[in-house]
């Protein structure tokens, strides 16, 4: 594949996968399987990183010069890429917020991390995921370890 089919594909590829993450999303919350916040993601990847499926970044302008949340993301993707957690970054908090709405309301102020975890019983499976997955896997053999999504508008 030459440079130029590689970037005239990756916006093709980035709508469908932001397509993709959305409908893992709110599968996801339909099934309890979302984790909303830095410090909860935290948590939760420190007790039980087994159960971590895929992660998501949030960052808009509003808070690029937040230090704290830089070096939290900076640990997150360290985690994630140790741990071969499918990770990607998308640019629109209150986008992410509106699709996993729902969950505790001090979470929605804290979107900038999301985990879909898999349930203990293992009975959740989304073909979207796998989506996901392979989007990631890809995109990590062109060597782009943290790709962006966008969100699809409403």
């Amino acid at each position: 594949m030459t440079l130029e089919e590689v970037l005239i594909q990756k916006p093709e590829r980035a709508q469908c996968a932001g397509e993709a993450l959305q409908d893992v999303l709110v599968s996801a919350k339909d099934n309890e399987s979302l984790t909303v916040g830095v410090y909860e993601c935290a948590k939760v990847m420190n007790l039980d990183p087994d159960s971590v499926s895929f992660c998501v970044l949030a960052m808009d302008e509003e808070f690029e010069c937040d230090v704290a949340l830089q070096i939290h993301f900076t640990l997150i993707q360290s985690f994630c890429f140790d741990n071969d957690i499918s990770i990607v970054r998308v640019g629109d908090v209150q986008r992410l917020a509106a699709i996993v709405g729902g969950v505790k309301a001090e979470q929605l102020e804290d979107a900038h991390c999301v985990l879909v975890t898999n349930p203990t019983d293992g009975a959740w499976e989304d073909p979207a995921l796998e989506k996901l997955h392979l989007f990631c896997e890809e995109s990590r053999r062109l060597n782009d370890w943290l790709p962006e999504i966008s969100l699809p508008e409403r």
